[in-house]
């Protein structure tokens, strides 16, 4: 009987209205779900990722975060909005270019203040000063090769206010290669630790 009645009433709907019930349903549902996962904290952009790359240098925190408009979130959030005013827009039996440049601005604002929201607590929840203290016990990727007892300095890549490529020394009796996982273990100076390998 429900499958009988949503039959009829798609049927009935212009060409228009389909296209924007078809872009409105599934980008709210994943709308609702990247809510439900910020609220939980799984949908931060800046978490759970793997460093790689040829950085050689640090990265510097008062750089700035970047205001990134073309993000999936705020993709997301474009073709929802897009989608139900596009569709409020029809119901107002407002004329089809009317219609989509409505629907295509709104969605815009809507790209625009999401990029907005995620830049302004992206530069609220960063520190611009390195806590190298902070660093003891955290686990990083060896991106240079470090020498054994302290023979030179390697380098890592490790989250620390942000991605940084530190300067690290060990005691250990081998070279600890690239790609090794290690852990610090001491700090030696402001730009210098000290690490061992897992």
């Amino acid at each position: 009987m429900l499958l009988d009645n949503f039959s009829t009433w798609w049927q009935g709907l212009e060409l228009l209205s389909k296209i924007y019930w078809l872009i409105t349903i599934p980008f709210s549902i994943l709308f609702v779900i990247e809510l439900v996962m910020a609220f939980f904290g799984a949908g931060s952009d800046s978490g759970g990722f793997d460093a790689s790359g040829d950085a050689d240098a640090s990265i510097d925190i008062d750089d700035g975060i970047s205001f990134q408009l073309i993000t999936l979130k705020n993709l997301v959030a474009f073709f929802t909005i897009f989608g139900w005013i596009g569709l409020a827009c029809i119901d107002s039996q407002l004329s089809i270019p009317t219609t989509i440049i409505i629907s295509t601005t709104c969605g815009l604002l809507m790209m625009i203040l999401m990029a907005s929201i995620y830049y302004f607590m992206g530069r609220l929840s960063e520190s611009g000063n390195l806590e190298i203290n902070r660093a003891i016990g955290v686990k990083a990727t060896v991106y240079l090769p470090v020498p054994p007892r302290r023979q030179g300095a390697g380098k890592i890549q490790i989250k620390l206010q942000g991605l940084r490529t530190l300067d690290v020394v060990t005691d250990e009796e081998e070279t600890i290669p690239t790609g090794s996982l290690c852990e610090v273990v001491g700090i030696l100076s402001d730009e210098i630790l000290l690490v061992r390998k897992l």
